[in-house]
C-alpha cells in the first residue's frame, strides 16, 4: 500500500468563557490566553514536521490556531468557509444552561435524532455538517495526493472527518473527545486509512 497523505488534524485552543459551555459554531469567538499557549505548545511539538500546507476554517479561533502552527513552516495557509463548526441557528451564542432553559424539548428531540435534527432558526444537522464538510475535505486530499498535511479545526468538523476516516456512523461522532488543542494523525492509503492518533 503506498501512502497518499498524512492529516495532522488540530483541534483549535481554548474559547473565552469556555467554562459556560457555549455553543459558538459560527459565533466568531476568540480563544483564551491558555488557548493560545495550548496551541504554541503544540506548534513546538510539531517544528520538525515535513507538511505541505496548513488549512483552518475563516473564524478566528481557527484561523489563529494555523498562524500559530505556521510559524515553524513556511508553506500556504488557506482559510476556508466550508470548514466551520456546525451552525446552531437560534442557538449560537448561548450557553448549554441557557439552552436548557429555553429549549427543553428540542433539545430532548436532539438526544433522540442526533443525526438528523435541527437546531431552530434553520440550524445545521449533523448531517448537513458532514455533507458540507467531507466533499470539501475530500477536494483537499485530491489537491494534496502525496503530501502530508495539517488542519486547524472544531470539535465537530473533526468528529465528523474521524467518522469518515474510521467508516463509523454518525451517532458515535461523541464517542470521540476532541480536547482544546488536541491532535489528531490519520494516514490515507490508497485503498484505506490508518488513524494513528486521536486526541492526542
Amino acid at each position: 500500500m503506498d501512502k497518499l497523505n498524512r492529516l495532522y488534524m488540530v483541534r483549535h485552543g481554548q474559547i473565552v468563557n469556555y467554562d459556560k459551555i457555549p455553543v459558538c459554531g459560527y459565533t466568531d469567538i476568540d480563544v483564551t490566553e491558555v488557548g493560545t499557549l495550548q496551541l504554541e505548545r503544540l506548534a513546538e511539538r510539531l517544528r520538525l514536521t515535513s507538511i505541505s500546507a496548513i488549512y483552518s476554517s475563516d473564524l478566528q479561533r481557527s484561523v489563529k490556531g494555523a498562524q500559530i502552527v505556521a510559524c515553524h513552516h513556511d508553506v500556504p495557509l488557506y482559510h476556508l468557509q466550508e470548514l466551520r463548526e456546525m451552525y446552531f441557528g437560534d442557538w449560537e451564542g448561548l450557553t448549554l444552561e441557557e439552552i436548557r432553559t429555553r429549549f427543553p424539548d428540542e433539545l430532548k428531540r436532539r438526544k433522540k435524532e442526533l443525526i438528523d435534527f435541527q437546531p431552530p432558526g434553520e440550524g445545521e444537522s449533523v448531517k448537513h455538517l458532514y455533507d458540507r464538510v467531507i466533499p470539501c475535505f475530500e477536494n483537499i486530499l485530491e489537491e494534496q495526493n502525496g503530501n502530508d498535511f495539517l488542519f486547524v479545526g472544531h470539535g465537530g468538523v473533526n468528529r465528523v472527518i474521524l467518522c469518515h476516516a474510521l467508516g463509523l456512523d454518525l451517532s458515535r461522532m461523541f464517542n470521540l473527545q476532541q480536547n482544546y488543542g488536541c491532535l489528531n494523525i490519520v494516514d490515507y492509503f490508497s485503498d484505506s486509512t490508518l488513524v494513528r492518533l486521536v486526541n492526542g
